[in-house]
């Protein structure tokens, strides 16, 4: 599985870029919740932008993907 921290670390700060549950390697009712963080309180070294992409699994809503740009804090 690709750490979240990986992603970030390879983008230059200012660079926006996606997130996505499959880059992650999990579903997305896992992926749901730590975006669900990351909107409220910032990612670890980015912040979401934009609308978050939803998918429905077994009728329900999940965040699927997410845009975010890359911030200048130490990860």
């Amino acid at each position: 599985m690709a750490s979240i921290e990986d992603l970030v670390r390879k983008q230059k700060a200012g660079a926006q870029f996606v997130i996505t549950a499959q880059m992650l390697r999990i579903k997305p009712q896992e992926f749901d919740p730590m975006a669900q963080r990351w909107l409220d309180d910032g990612g670890p070294g980015f912040n979401v932008i934009g609308i978050p992409h939803r998918t429905v699994v077994d009728g329900e809503f999940l965040i699927s993907r997410v845009t975010v740009i890359r911030t200048t804090a130490a990860l």
